[in-house]
């Protein structure tokens, strides 16, 4: 049966559904999409995938290079960004007299992947250049100005900073006193004020030119990635590739660019979208000997898509800088002995599945303290004891629980170390920054949806209320507009392989680029049971007998899994969730990742 694109009223409720069991309407993400219960043919996929780009803001005559994202039709200039020109000219200077280098990175994923590729980068033009990643617990987050000295007093000549520096002011000028160059690769949210680096590269600078703001959704790896070509453009321009000299291959370098963005949830449009799109190709390719370990750890027995690194590479590598031994990530990226990545892989792994223990426990004591905070439009919870590790994960956990921002403080005797994570439409960062700059903290930054912070327990208090002040109307403004987008509605018997195929081909998926989520139905629920702790699964079957599976991830306390565990005895339900394939039985089959239901009568 034809999709049948309409115009319908904006606000229009999917399948009459005002309040789903999550008390959500249901609402189209953009143009209607009815289906029946097949894809049909080509032509029909072919409508299906402009529909999808055109709901997420690719304008008609820009549907062509949005269906296929490359380099080539989303590269900006690197020169269009300020300090651009200046960082690539003092690495190149650094590159052809040999100096002393060292990549001080972060010990997120972010920092790991832009520290990896410049190192990598690097290595290629003939220069081997070491690296620094700060221990989480003993140095925190940010470049430390004793170790920026200690890195000069070793014999650095030049130092860049990776996912870090756009704030370390102090740190950074007693870098300057000692004599040391430093470049900043940042995307962090900038002060006016900027600190004395010998160049700063960052998209979010407040003084940047429009067009380079315009990139301001890009992790640090993908600027570190644009230096990259600034550099080896810098380098040609003086000849130094004219002797024979062998330019870098900067497209490989585009799995580690795709790692590193979609594990730190940038924004997955524009060039983020064409990163991630050509780094997967690159991952694929099973090129880089760390890489390809971490796909073996993490049990892929296919290519990596999207979603696998954000939920199964990204995670082991950041184990090392949460709980683990910080540079294990930058170790594992750049190495080339086997030996080594297997070993690197495996240790990471197991940091992993103590990373999940950890967290599960902090998990639970930060949500006995939400029944206290119920009116308050940011959750600020804080406690002794828990892991600083964990804290960005648990934050966002709380999040989603919630709906509302979320920010998680490990306190010990003299100071909290939080992480917070927010939703769409209020900008944390900015509110952090704030604060730090009202006193209430005593350091602080971010983006929009995630920030990080320091501060003194008795200023506790004082910062929720302040956060609370500054933030409720959008909170509210947010959360009233929260309704659960919809792309598509059809039969059972149109959930199928090929149209899983279809919505797949206007990925990668992510923020800012949401995957395209479906409503299923009427459909009884023939079968519904536990998986795991808390999962919630089921087999559904229409009205013509086709039947398909579902799955409710950590939903079995909330309404969700309660009716479909419990109540669904007699009704039909609309299932509403991301379609995707289950390939444990001789045959693909399509299955549907549950998010919301609603009673079909």
């Amino acid at each position: 049966m034809a999709a049948r694109p309409l115009a319908p009223p904006p606000f229009a409720p999917v399948l009459g559904v005002t309040s789903s069991l999550s008390g959500k309407a249901w609402r189209w993400r953009g143009g209607n999409m009815e289906l029946g219960d097949e894809a049909g043919p080509v032509g029909l996929d072919r409508s299906i995938l402009d529909q999808l780009l055109l709901t997420r803001g690719v304008a008609e005559h820009d549907l062509a290079r949005h269906a296929a994202p490359t380099l080539r039709e989303f590269l900006p200039d690197p020169s269009t960004f300020r300090d651009m020109d200046a960082a690539a000219e003092r690495l190149a200077a650094a590159v052809v007299g040999g100096e002393t280098v060292t990549i001080y990175g972060d010990y997120d994923v972010d920092g790991a992947t832009s520290a990896a590729l410049l190192v990598e980068l690097l290595r290629q033009l003939g220069l081997e250049a070491g690296y620094y990643i700060p221990d989480r617990l003993l140095e925190g987050y940010g470049p430390s100005g004793e170790a920026l000295v200690k890195l000069a007093e070793d014999g650095s000549q030049l130092i860049v900073t990776v996912d870090c520096g756009a704030m370390a002011h102090e740190a950074l000028g007693m870098a300057k006193a000692a004599g040391v160059d430093v470049i900043v690769v940042d995307h962090h949210k900038c002060a006016a004020e900027l600190p004395p680096a010998l160049a700063l590269v960052n998209p979010n600078r407040l003084d940047e030119s429009d067009l380079g703001a315009a990139h301001g959704h890009l992790a640090a790896v993908g600027v570190a990635f644009l230096l990259g070509i600034a550099l080896v453009r810098t380098l040609r321009a003086q000849g130094w590739f004219a002797d024979g000299r062998r330019e870098p291959d900067l497209m490989g370098l585009l799995d580690l660019v795709a790692l590193g963005t979609v594990a730190d949830v940038a924004a997955l449009h524009g060039l983020n979208r064409a990163f991630v799109a050509q780094g997967l190709k690159v991952l694929a390719r099973r090129g880089r000997i760390g890489m390809a370990a971490l796909i073996d750890a993490s049990r892929l027995t296919r290519a990596p898509q999207c979603s696998d690194l954000g939920f199964a590479l990204g995670p082991r590598i950041n184990a090392g800088g949460r709980i683990g031994e910080s540079t294990l990530g930058v170790r594992l990226l750049t190495t080339t002995d086997p030996e080594e990545a297997r070993a690197i892989a495996a240790q990471l792994s197991q940091l992993n599945e103590e990373r999940r223990q950890i967290e599960a426990a902090v998990q639970e004591a930060a949500e006995a303290q939400l029944a206290g905070q119920h009116n308050m439009a940011v959750q600020v919870l804080a406690g002794h004891g828990w892991h600083p590790g964990v804290i960005g994960i648990v934050a966002g956990r709380i999040k989603e629980k919630t709906g509302k921002p979320a920010v998680v403080i490990a306190l010990d005797e003299s100071q909290g170390k939080g992480s917070g994570r927010s939703i769409s439409g209020v900008d944390l960062g900015a509110a952090i920054i704030a604060a730090r700059e009202a006193g209430l903290l005593v350091a602080g930054g971010g983006h929009a949806m995630a920030a990080g912070l320091t501060i003194e327990p008795a200023r506790l208090a004082d910062f929720a209320g302040f956060l609370d002040e500054r933030l409720a109307r959008d909170v509210e403004r947010a959360r009233a507009g929260a309704a659960m987008l919809l792309d598509l509605a059809l039969a059972p018997g149109g959930l199928t392989p090929t149209l899983v195929e279809t919505l797949e081909a206007a990925g990668p998926y992510g923020v800012g680029w949401p995957a395209p989520r479906v409503a299923v139905g009427p459909v009884r629920i023939v079968k519904a049971d536990l998986v795991g702790k808390d999962h919630v699964r089921v087999v559904a079957s229409g009205p013509d007998g086709k039947s398909f599976k579902a799955i409710a991830f950590r939903a079995a306390e909330t309404e969700l899994g309660q009716t479909l565990l419990h109540r669904h005895q007699g009704r039909r339900f609309h299932l509403a969730g991301r379609a995707r394939i289950d390939d444990w039985g001789s045959r693909p089959a399509a299955e549907l990742q549950l998010e919301d239901a609603a009673f079909a009568d």
